[in-house]
């Protein structure tokens, strides 16, 4: 029986300064009676874009190597046959012929060339090929690639704001920047400073490039500015935080929301981890207290009337922030664990809630009961929002050794919004998304905003590094590709915070009311410690 020769996608790939060409034998019927999982490891061109096929066939893989340049290594893995395209057929893919392989798009014939003289007769079949994970020594060279270039962008985005944003008159830190560093507005937004707070403090205390004076002494003043500014008295007597404050600390504006007060808890009990500060501890812990007693027993400290038409509603947001801050309290304080635990569990509980339509969607807002909430609210979608519950839901599931809440979160708030929440036809991640497939109506939904991005690489990085599922990492790598070719910027330093759907930036500013000294550093810092971790293991 005739075979033919066919290849993947090209020729020639490139590992490095490795070329080889992989060919494979397949009988002219395209039988496929003893399927087996080939994995092909490949490498394009200098970005290093990675390839797997697992292809059945009922007769052996045979490669050719260019000897003297590489070596290639295949593994053959027995037991059931699998499809083609384990993954999901992806955009645009060819329809299928018999037995799952796909129909080649066209036949090249191909002149004679140096590299080709060994393999006749010169007929290939080529359909696309998605750029899938590898796995094995090649994945470790990626994966140490990827450690390095996150290394020196952490390094880069640290450097910009140790530059630019400290304000040394009043304290605190400056966040609307421009492109190249210049102020274009002096107010200062509390749940920035208590970000770039805790950011600065995290770095010093986990990092040892960070332990830097300039750091802690940077750390401190942002801490002593909100502690002398941010708290204001409610009507009801409470401590409420303000939203906005002028240069010089004076309250300009309060959100009917908890997220000012949640970044102060988040600056204080960092900060007083690297000053060995207690009182801030306390502080920090006193404030949580508050925010428990609004979110689960009265809310009405935060100054938001019950209307009669208003539906309570449990917004996800809410939940992930609470369990956001017992992580933060707990670690390494076992008393503190241990008074937060049942608060976890119910935030837990509560963003499990937000799987909705029998396990399809994760909607952003439900009702108190857990039910879905009709119209627009209720149909919202966010996707770096559920990645972002992904990587926390992982992180408390492997505190506490569940492997239930770790599937989940892997298979609903990780690969679930990564799925629907990506844009095929021009990459990158949809701010928002309506469930039916209605046009959203916030105006900026088909944007590609620089925090969706920070989070999915957080979440697939971290799904694979605790299940090894391929298919994750070669999200990650997806992800990986489009941000670090959109959002960096070379010239000026840091990262562009917001782009049209087709990935060109929309506003050039480093830094606004929402985009401060956290998303992105905290991105770089995670992953860089996940990809310790993984490169170390595979050592």
């Amino acid at each position: 029986m005739m075979l033919l020769w066919f290849c993947f996608r090209s020729l020639t790939f490139r590992i490095g300064c490795c070329s080889f060409v992989s060919t494979y034998p397949v009988s002219s019927d395209f039988s496929a009676e003893n399927a087996e999982t080939r994995q092909v490891l490949c490498s394009l061109e200098s970005r290093w874009t990675q390839t797997c096929a697992q292809v059945r066939f009922g007769v052996p893989l045979f490669v050719w190597i260019q000897p003297d340049l590489c070596k290639f290594l295949i593994r053959l893995h027995q037991g059931k046959p699998r499809d083609f395209l384990p993954w999901g057929k992806p955009a645009g893919a060819p329809p299928e012929g018999p037995q799952g392989v796909p129909r080649p798009e066209k036949i090249k014939i191909l002149s004679s060339s140096k590299m080709m003289d060994l393999l006749t007769p010169r007929i290939f079949l080529t359909f696309p090929l998605p750029d899938v994970c590898l796995t094995g020594s090649m994945s470790a060279v990626k994966l140490e690639e990827c450690r390095q270039h996150i290394r020196a962008q952490l390094d880069s985005v640290v450097d910009f704001w140790l530059k630019y944003s400290h304000d040394t008159v009043h304290g605190g830190f400056f966040t609307c920047i421009g492109k190249d560093g210049n102020i274009y507005d002096e107010l200062k937004y509390v749940w920035l400073q208590g970000r770039q707070v805790w950011m600065y403090c995290r770095l010093y205390r986990t990092v040892d490039r960070f332990r830097k004076p300039e750091i802690l002494k940077a750390a401190k003043a942002g801490g002593a500015f909100l502690r002398k500014f941010a708290r204001v008295s409610s009507s009801s007597g409470q401590w409420k935080c303000a939203f906005c404050l002028t240069r010089d600390g004076k309250a300009v504006k309060v959100q009917r929301s908890i997220f000012s007060e949640c970044f102060y808890v988040m600056a204080m009990d960092e900060l007083s981890r690297v000053t060995e500060d207690q009182d801030m501890q306390l502080e920090a812990e006193q404030m949580m207290e508050q925010l428990i007693h609004w979110v689960r027993v009265d809310g009405s400290g935060l100054g938001r009337p019950q209307l009669p038409g208003d539906v309570p509603t449990n917004s996800m947001a809410v939940p992930m922030m609470l369990l956001c801050l017992v992580q933060q309290l707990s670690e390494d304080r076992r008393g503190v664990e241990q008074k937060y635990a049942e608060l976890g569990s119910w935030c837990v509980q509560q963003i499990l809630q937000h799987v909705q339509r029998d396990g399809a969607a994760i909607l952003e807002n439900v009702s108190a009961d857990g039910s879905e909430l009709p119209g627009c609210l209720g149909r919202l979608q966010n996707p770096g929002h559920a990645l972002e519950a992904g990587w926390f839901l992982l992180q408390y599931a492997a505190e506490r050794g569940d492997e239930q809440i770790q599937t989940t979160a892997i298979q609903k708030f990780v690969e679930l919004p990564y799925e629907s929440g990506w844009d095929k036809a021009h990459g990158g991640l949809f701010y928002f998304l309506d469930v039916d497939g209605h046009c959203p109506t916030q105006l900026e939904w088909s944007m590609k905003l620089w925090w969706p991005h920070s989070e999915a690489l957080i979440a697939l990085l971290m799904a694979y590094s605790q299940s090894r599922k391929a298919e994750l990492l070669q999200s990650f790598f997806q992800v990986y590709e489009y941000t670090f070719s959109h959002f960096p910027d070379p010239a000026g330093g840091e990262w562009f915070g917001y782009l049209t759907q087709e990935g060109k930036v929309a506003l050039d500013f480093k830094g606004g009311p929402f985009k401060g000294f956290f998303h992105v550093p905290r991105c770089l810092y995670m992953c860089e410690r996940i990809l310790d971790d993984l490169l170390a293991s595979k050592e």
